[in-house]
């Protein structure tokens, strides 16, 4: 081996180890959801600060004032998506109208399963909750365990947001730091910068394959079942659950997939088949998107990306699984750019 390949080995190494030295600390403290709201934070900003300033170019305080529209964007959106969920609500009849669409389900699935696991099922709506009132007493210290993480999450997101907007304003646009820079705080810039383009690539990806993901669920749901006679109870708000949850790879079509098989008992057990297919045949085709969107962007196979996430989520659970295609775009990039790929 020569010295520059031994230069180049050790410097794709050292490289390497620092994506590890990030991402390892941050999955096993679980600090993916202030990482990944500190991301989405600090690169909607700067996305948005490079549209003013081609707009404007003489625009003052840019960073500021993108920060403000990405805030208030999303603040608009999330009190729309409540009140709209609470108006879907109210059209279904509140929570007697949800308690009828169960009892309607119960009686589905006692009509459909085998008669040797029929008698397993709750024969009635007290029946179920004294089920779960149980379950939840059996299980108050794993309920509360949840409950904890999940307000430690939020408050993780919130503090995440807080550093990317700190990071937006204050940190210099790469541009103007490529020279001059000490050894220590330019490797540190160019590792950081490759995350967020990494991080950029994923999330477009994902958006795009979202989008399309809920169009196709939005065509079935609000064209293809009332024409068929059999509209589903709060439609609009699976497809806007749909949008949100296939966010997350594979596993959010999962989520999607099941909330709309079981809303779609309620009406018959041929709509819920009917249901099942159609979305069977959305997740494969989510699986050629991978391929093609997400692979094209950090270029990469749709095997690559599924390996990367088994292995993740079997190492770190969830986080892992989301956190995936992010950590395998940054290393492969290393690798692309010293030319080991």
């Amino acid at each position: 081996m020569s010295s520059q390949e031994r230069v180049s080995l050790s410097t794709v190494a050292v490289t390497l180890a620092g994506v590890a030295l990030l991402w390892v600390p941050v999955l096993l403290l679980h600090l993916t959801p202030a990482l990944f709201a500190a991301l989405i934070t600090y690169g909607g900003t700067r996305a948005i600060t490079a549209l003013l300033t081609q707009r404007w170019p003489q625009l003052r305080h840019a960073q500021a004032c993108s920060l403000g529209l990405l805030v208030g964007g999303v603040a608009l959106v999330g009190s729309i998506a409540i009140e709209r969920a609470a108006e879907a609500a109210a059209e279904g009849g509140g929570y007697a109208g949800l308690m009828q669409q169960m009892a309607a389900a119960l009686e589905q699935l006692r009509a459909m399963l085998p008669a040797a696991l029929a008698p397993h099922l709750p024969v009635s709506l007290d029946a179920l909750r004294e089920a779960a009132a149980n379950w939840l007493r059996g299980h108050a210290a794993q309920v509360q365990l949840w409950g904890g993480h999940t307000v430690r999450g939020i408050g993780y997101a919130l503090a995440g947001v807080v550093i990317g907007a700190l990071l937006a304003i204050q940190l210099r646009p790469p541009a103007e730091t490529s020279g001059g820079a000490p050894p220590v705080a330019g490797s540190l810039r160019r590792g950081f910068d490759s995350l967020v383009a990494g991080f950029t690539a994923v999330v477009f990806a994902q958006l795009r394959i979202a989008a399309l993901n809920t169009a196709l669920t939005a065509l079935y749901l609000l064209v293809v079942l009332p024409l068929l006679g059999s509209p589903l109870p709060l439609a609009g708000t699976l497809v806007a659950a749909t949008f949100v949850a296939s966010l997350v790879p594979v596993l959010g079509n999962l989520v999607s997939n099941t909330m709309i098989v079981v809303v779609s008992l309620t009406q018959s057990v041929a709509i819920a088949g009917l249901s099942l297919v159609w979305l069977v045949v959305i997740h494969k085709l989510e699986y050629f998107l991978n391929a093609h969107i997400v692979g094209t962007r950090i270029r990469a196979r749709a095997w690559e990306l599924l390996v990367a996430m088994l292995v993740l989520e079997a190492l770190f659970g969830l986080a892992g699984l989301v956190s995936a295609p992010v950590i395998y775009a940054q290393a492969k990039a290393v690798l692309i750019e010293h030319g080991w790929l």
